[in-house]
């Protein structure tokens, strides 16, 4: 229920905020609307009000929207529009006119990222501190000889603070297939410089993030293996397991971390395990039998049980980076700049074969993206909201004809010849573009049930 009501207000926002655009800049420069349409299909609500009794709907299907406006379809020379009407027809309107309109959906969902980082970079942003821990063996960070507990310092020549500042510069970077410049800072504060080689990275398995591809993994806590929290009805409450315990010993074998621990968990479902664990100062000896679950097509096993750990414990792995009121939009207008380029590149390289198409998400993707996203906290889905609003404002940009790329690359084509695209070029645009995004919808389709079949 949770991902489904994401889902659903992710995309009444963003196609609301797009269509407001479109809506909004469509009135300022004197054109009648007769339809503002949030969703396609049979209409769940509508309503008229206003000077020109716009009607506004809210349509069965969330996957889109549509504003409808006087002239539309109609051709400058053949004009069904009535004649006090006729100033305020679409077609009548200047190029210039037009082309605010239709770039205006694209620009409102460019605004709403920004406005949206905004408030996260104002309210702080978590983050893990980039810490080396351990190197992929032979990956290009291991032939890098980094050491462990270096800390990342730049990428490039751009300072960073944390590891997803860290994901975000190397992913931009190996798109360029070029060295990398890395700085790092060790325990004894000694700074250290590094060329990581990526022009052997593969980017056609789409499962694997870039830390893992250039060979760094994160360095988190070592968590003790003390209980926290209990499920109740959950085989760890069963064996009589409690909040606080410190488990020493399984199967007669040391237990040094909880990472450890969780991997013996899962290692033996439903079969009986034996504890040794120290309650105050008490030794006990408990047995619990794991349940059985099915995680990516993997038989594992699970007793219900988190770990117990001090948020100062945490602290240290973590930073909390605040920015002004000023600088925080400065940065939010780089993070939404930063983030349609980089889209546009991605495109790029797609076409031509540098990345795999497999990275191209649907609507079942976005809809699982925005349950977890809304699971995670408020700050997480601000911040998943922002990013598929600067999706939607990019693909629509895209020159395809049915989408605003495509009408603005008419408008443009009006604009350097001063003759407008026929009506029978305009028609086949039509079916080409109608073609193109059927095609990417079965791409995106496709790839989103071969995640949910995999895992």
């Amino acid at each position: 229920m949770l991902t489904v009501l994401a889902f659903i207000l992710t995309l009444g926002i963003v196609v609301t905020v797009h269509e407001y655009g479109h809506f909004q800049v469509a009135r300022w420069c004197g054109v009648k609307v007769l339809k503002f349409s949030i969703g396609f299909g049979q209409p769940l609500w509508s309503k008229r009000f206003g000077k020109d009794q716009t009607e506004y709907v809210i349509a069965a299907i969330p996957l889109g929207g549509y504003v409808k406006m006087l002239g539309e379809e109609a051709s400058p020379d053949e004009s069904n529009v009535s004649s006090e009407d006729m100033s305020r027809a679409l077609n009548r309107q200047s190029v210039g006119k037009r082309i605010a309109i239709v770039l205006a959906g694209p620009f409102a969902n460019l605004l709403l990222a920004i406005f949206l980082y905004w408030i996260l970079f104002m309210t702080g942003v978590v983050g893990i501190k980039p810490t080396v821990g351990k190197l992929i063996e032979n990956s290009p960070a291991a032939l890098l000889n980094l050491q462990a507990d270096e800390v990342i310092q730049k990428v490039g020549n751009q300072s960073v603070s944390s590891w997803q500042d860290v994901r975000w510069l190397l992913l931009k970077e190996t798109l360029k297939k070029t060295d990398i410049a890395i700085q790092t800072i060790n325990p004894q504060q000694e700074i250290k410089s590094y060329q990581l080689n990526v022009s052997n990275i593969d980017f056609d398995d789409e499962k694997l993030d870039v830390l893992d591809k250039v060979g760094f993994i994160v360095e988190m806590p070592k968590i003790s293996p003390k209980i926290g929290e209990v499920v109740k009805g959950s085989p760890a409450e069963q064996a009589g397991l409690k909040t606080n315990d410190l488990v020493l010993e399984l199967n007669k074998a040391k237990v040094s971390d909880w990472d450890s621990f969780v991997k013996e968990i899962k290692s033996h479902p439903e079969t009986e395990i034996a504890l040794l664990i120290q309650r105050d100062d008490q030794l006990m000896a408990l047995s619990v039998t794991p349940e059985a679950i099915i995680e990516n097509d993997e038989k594992i096993g699970r007793i219900g049980a988190g770990f117990n750990m001090q948020q100062s414990e945490l602290d240290q792995f973590f930073i909390t980076t605040h920015y002004s009121v000023s600088g925080a939009f400065l940065k939010a207008v780089e993070k939404t700049w930063d983030t349609a380029t980089f889209s546009l590149k991605m495109m790029g390289n797609m076409v031509l074969g540098n990345v795999s198409w497999k990275g191209m998400s649907g609507p079942v993707t976005i809809a699982s993206y925005a349950g977890q996203s809304a699971n995670m906290g408020f700050k997480v889905f601000i911040g998943f909201l922002a990013l598929i609003s600067i999706s939607i404002g990019v693909l629509n940009l895209l020159p395809i004809p049915v989408l605003d790329g495509g009408h603005l690359m008419y408008y443009m084509f009006e604009f350097f010849t001063g003759r407008p695209v026929s009506e029978a070029a305009m028609n086949v645009g039509q079916r080409i573009g109608v073609f193109l995004l059927a095609c990417m919808m079965v791409l995106a389709l496709y790839n989103d049930i071969n995640r949910l079949i995999t895992g």
